[in-house]
């Protein structure tokens, strides 16, 4: 686990690009998703991604390998929604376990055959820890200001569940991203915590919140920098932010943190903002573009892309990077 510091030192690394908008290229069908295995599950499955690393393995690992031959150096595994709060959607939170953990295990296997053919550039998998579909520090009912659709301690078992699985499956990192409600965070960072005491090891953690709006905050309330401040008592690999916005947008608030914390800084924006169908139409070309003024201003360490990048996002992006030195930051094991 400690190469990803010592590359992080030497240059700037590459995160993957969109998992959602390859499959979307499949066009996977009902039957597509639930494979042999599922064919008489009682619920609708298709939209549940997670489930397409037990159902469409192949998938999984021929997007991965198109990321890493872009020039890659952190995929994500395909475990956004793999928690029991999230697949309680299409009731298979009994699979919980077995998600996170294949999805870590092919994740890992195609990492393992890039870095053998190039020794010189490891490949990494972090695994991808999402923010769920509810918010612990607000209400879902405008009538019922003091409700909340969940607990942090509900929340802090969930997590605990997904990394432990996670690590199983052979992550070499985690990445706790698209971060709307810090306290959701939280409970992530506190389970990871536990874990790590748990079987006393080191995980380098990414942490990644997600601006919801003009307004420059999350949708839980806070600023740039108040979110990092919220959350710089844990020892983090990264801080920064993804989805939302475009690169352009993005990078104000990435200037907001980027002389306030020793921690590396992180960013995966969107590739531009969804047009009138809710497709992103930005080019490799224009992103990439707005990508090398974060390089200019020494802004980051890890760059990717969230909504609507493809492998020729990471490619452009992988160029431009390649060409600048890393920001300097102070190492946290």
């Amino acid at each position: 686990m400690s190469n990803i510091y010592k590359a992080l030192q030497e240059r700037i690394l590459v995160l993957d690009g969109a998992m959602g908008t390859m499959l979307q290229a499949y066009k996977f069908t009902e039957d597509d998703f639930r494979g042999e295995r599922f064919k008489d599950y009682p619920t609708p499955l298709q939209g549940n991604n997670d489930l397409l690393s037990i159902t469409q393995p192949e998938a999984i690992k021929t997007i991965h390998a198109k990321y890493f031959e872009a020039g890659a150096d952190i995929i994500e595994t395909n475990t956004f929604s793999g928690t029991t709060i999230a697949m309680a959607d299409y009731q298979m939170e009994d699979l919980v376990y077995e998600l996170n953990y294949q999805s870590a295990k092919i994740a890992k296997e195609v990492a393992n055959e890039f870095t053998a053919k190039e020794p010189h550039k490891p490949r990494f998998v972090a695994g991808s820890i999402g923010p769920t579909n509810r918010t612990a520090s607000m209400s879902p009912d405008v009538n019922d200001p003091g409700y909340r659709a969940v607990t942090f301690d509900e929340l802090r078992i969930a997590y605990k569940q997904q990394t432990e699985a996670l690590l199983d499956g052979g992550a070499d990192l985690l990445l706790i991203e698209t971060v709307f409600d810090t306290l959701n965070a939280k409970a992530a960072l506190f389970a990871v915590e536990e874990v790590k005491d748990e079987r006393n090891i080191e995980i380098p953690i990414m942490l990644s919140g997600t601006i919801t709006d003009a307004s420059g905050r999350t949708l839980s309330g806070q600023t740039a920098e108040a979110f990092l401040i919220s959350v710089s008592h844990i020892p983090l690999l990264s801080i920064g932010f993804n989805c939302a916005l475009g690169a352009n947008l993005l990078q104000p608030h990435l200037q907001a943190i980027a002389n306030k914390t020793d921690f590396a800084i992180s960013a995966h924006p969107n590739a531009g903002l969804p047009n009138a169908f809710g497709e992103y139409d930005e080019t490799a070309e224009e992103m990439g573009e707005q990508i090398e003024e974060y390089l200019k201003k020494d802004l980051i360490n890890i760059i990717g892309g969230c909504c609507g990048t493809s492998p020729d996002h990471i490619r452009e992006i992988a160029t431009i990077a390649a060409k600048y030195k890393p920001r300097e930051f102070v190492v946290n094991k």
